[in-house]
C-alpha cells in the first residue's frame, strides 16, 4: 500500500490508507485515545479504541516515527474534516527522546538560544518550518522571474584570493599553503559573467567577518545576486529588481499560502513603481544631519514610515549614496560625481537590497583604485577583463534571510534561518 500524506486524506474517505510520520501528540481519554500524527503536509488525527493498540500508543513518546494503517472517515471536528479509525500502529524506529520543549503547542515558548541549540527538532515546529517554506518559495520565484527574462544562473567560487569589498572583514583560510578567503560576495565573478551571458544571477552563501551582534546580521547568509549588461544607468537595474521582487512575492503567495496562514502574514503588494528618493532628500526626511555619510538604522525606520504614510508602500528606493560609502567599482553620477549611481532598497524600514551601476571601462577601474590608494595587483584578474570589452552594466543583491524576516515580521533574522552562523554560533 502506497503511503499518502495527511493533506491527501479528504480524497480517501472510506478507503484504507497508510500514513507515516512523527507522533505529534497523544490524548489519552477514558474510552478512547487520539494519536496526532505529523508529516510534511500537516497533521492527521488517528482514533484508537482497540485495547491492544491503545496500549501501544500509551508506550509511545512524542516525536517517535511511526506508520499507521487505517480507514479514513469524515469528522468535521478533526483536522481537514477527516480522521483515521481502526488503526494499526507500527513504530519505524526506537522510542524518541522528547525535545526540551513541546512541539505540539501552538507557540514555541522556548527562548531563541534554546531553539537554536536544538535546531534539528525546533525546526519541526510549524512556526519555524513555515518560515523556511516561505524562503524556499521566494527563491523559486526569484529564479523563475529571471529565467523568464533571459537570465542565466551561474555558480561562482566561494574561496577567493582577495577580498571583494576592499575590506579587512574577511574569513582567512589556508589554501594548500597559500592565503585565501571566503567570498564576501560573488560581485567580481557575476560582473565578469556579464561578458559571457549579458544577464546572470546566482543563489549562494556569502561570508562577512564583521563583528556585528545584532538581530539583522549573520556571518553567513544566502545572497540572491543579479547582474545585467547594456543598461543605461542604475534605473534599469531598479526596474529589474522591482519585477524580481514582484515575482518572488507572487510565488510566495502561490506556493507558501499555508505557511503564510500559519504565521498570520499577508504578503504586501509590490507597487508598479516603487517610490524613490535621493540620498540628500532621504537625510532631510529622516531628520539626519546634511553631512551624514550613510543611513543609520533609525534613519531607515523613519524612511520606511514615511514611505508607508506618503505612498502606501512597504518599499522605498534610496538612490545616489555618496561615492565615499560605495565600493570602488560603483559608477558615479555623471551630473554629481560625489554621489553614485547606486541605490539601496528599504523593505519596511530596513535595508534589504544594495545595487547600482558599475564601472565598465578599464581606465576607470585603474583611476578608482588609485584614488582610494588601493593597489591593482590583488584585483588584476578582475580588472584585466575590462580591457577586453565590457558593456555598461549593473546589478543588485538581496539578502534572503532578511527578506523573509521582514516579510514574516520576525524580530530576529535567526528565527527564519535553519542553522545560523554568527559571532557566537558555529553549531549545530
Amino acid at each position: 500500500m502506497q503511503r499518502i500524506l495527511s493533506a491527501e486524506l479528504p480524497a480517501h474517505v472510506g478507503a484504507t490508507v497508510r500514513l507515516a510520520g512523527w507522533v505529534h501528540r497523544r490524548r489519552l481519554l477514558k474510552s478512547v485515545a487520539f494519536l496526532i500524527l505529523r508529516d510534511a503536509a500537516g497533521l492527521a488525527q488517528v482514533v484508537v479504541a482497540a485495547p491492544a493498540v491503545r496500549e501501544q500508543v500509551e508506550a509511545l513518546t512524542e516525536e517517535t516515527v511511526v506508520e499507521v494503517v487505517g480507514t479514513v472517515v469524515a469528522n468535521p471536528t478533526a483536522p481537514a474534516g477527516v480522521e483515521v479509525v481502526e488503526p494499526t500502529v507500527r513504530p519505524l524506529g526506537p522510542p524518541a527522546v522528547p525535545p526540551p520543549f513541546d512541539l505540539y503547542r501552538p507557540v514555541l515558548t522556548a527562548t531563541l538560544p534554546t531553539q537554536l541549540d536544538n535546531a534539528p527538532t525546533a525546526l519541526r515546529h510549524p512556526s519555524r518550518s513555515a518560515a523556511l517554506r516561505i524562503s524556499a518559495a521566494a527563491v523559486s520565484g526569484f529564479r523563475a522571474t529571471l529565467d523568464g527574462q533571459g537570465f542565466v544562473e551561474v555558480h561562482t567560487p566561494k574561496v577567493v584570493a582577495s577580498s571583494t569589498e576592499s575590506g579587512a572583514n574577511v574569513f582567512a583560510l589556508d589554501w594548500f599553503g597559500r592565503p585565501a578567503y571566503l567570498a564576501q560576495s560573488p560581485q567580481f565573478y557575476k560582473q565578469l559573467m556579464v561578458g559571457v551571458f549579458e544577464r546572470v544571477y546566482e543563489v549562494g552563501p556569502v561570508f562577512r567577518a564583521e563583528p556585528h551582534d545584532t538581530v539583522r546580521h549573520l556571518a553567513q547568509y544566502t545572497s540572491l545576486d543579479v547582474e545585467l549588461g547594456f543598461v543605461t544607468d542604475h534605473r534599469d537595474v531598479m526596474a529589474v529588481l522591482r519585477g524580481t521582487l514582484a515575482g518572488m512575492m507572487a510565488t510566495v503567495v502561490e506556493r507558501a499560502a499555508g505557511a503564510l496562514a500559519t504565521l498570520g502574514v499577508t504578503a504586501p503588494e509590490v507597487p508598479a513603481e516603487i517610490p524613490a528618493v535621493h540620498f540628500t532628500d532621504a537625510l532631510k526626511i529622516a531628520g539626519a544631519p546634511a553631512d551624514e555619510p550613510d543611513l543609520a538604522p533609525a534613519h531607515e525606520r523613519a524612511l520606511g514610515e514615511w514611505a508607508l504614510r506618503e505612498h502606501g508602500s512597504d518599499f522605498l528606493f534610496v538612490t545616489g549614496y555618496p561615492m565615499a560609502k560605495r565600493p570602488f567599482y560603483t559608477h558615479p553620477d555623471p551630473a554629481r560625481p560625489a554621489y553614485s549611481n547606486g541605490f539601496d532598497l528599504l523593505f519596511r524600514g530596513v535595508e534589504l537590497v544594495t545595487g547600482g551601476q558599475r564601472l565598465h571601462r578599464h581606465a576607470d577601474y585603474l583611476a578608482a583604485l588609485a584614488a582610494r590608494g588601493e593597489p591593482v595587483e590583488p584585483y588584476a584578474g578582475y580588472v584585466d577583463a575590462f580591457r577586453h570589452g565590457m558593456p555598461p552594466h549593473g546589478g543588485f543583491a538581496i539578502g534572503l534571510e532578511r527578506f523573509v524576516a521582514r516579510l514574516t515580521g520576525a524580530a530576529n533574522v535567526r528565527e527564519v534561518t535553519a542553522f545560523p552562523r554568527d559571532l557566537h554560533r558555529l553549531t549545530p
